[in-house]
């Protein structure tokens, strides 16, 4: 079963983001900051991380960007309550970050994780642009 890392400091979000990817028979491992995030990436195996861009106390960012030195092709899906994530496309270090943006669907999560995990060329994902089917 595949594992994934969810940090996020709002329970609610990382509640609900847990059970969509354990009906879609994930393993997950839920952090509520960024440190507990990153101590659990750091002492086991994971094959994604859903990581909230606005963490209290830090950004998200920064928890991606450790991520990506450890392994720098990491599969993360980037969420946020932000209009907009175009700045993305500007880090090179954040490259293949799929975006989503809060409130989300749970048909949009799976496709970010989709997206995600798939082989891809460099450059960000935009999740709903990416579904096309999806409002």
């Amino acid at each position: 079963m595949p594992r994934v890392l969810v940090i996020d400091d709002q329970p609610d979000v990382r509640t609900m983001v847990s059970m969509v990817l354990r009906v879609n028979h994930f393993e997950v491992v839920e952090a509520a900051n960024a440190a507990a995030g990153l101590q659990e990436f750091e002492s086991s195996v994971f094959e994604l991380a859903i990581v909230d861009i606005f963490l209290q106390g830090t950004n998200g960012f920064e928890v991606i960007m450790k991520m990506r030195e450890r392994i720098p092709d990491f599969p993360i899906v980037a969420i946020s309550g932000m209009t907009m994530l175009d700045f993305v496309n500007e880090t090179p270090e954040l490259s293949n970050v799929v975006c989503l943006q809060k409130p989300f669907r749970p048909a949009e999560l799976t496709l970010a994780v989709e997206v995600a995990t798939r082989p891809r060329s460099s450059g960000t994902a935009d999740v709903k642009a990416a579904a096309g089917t999806i409002p």
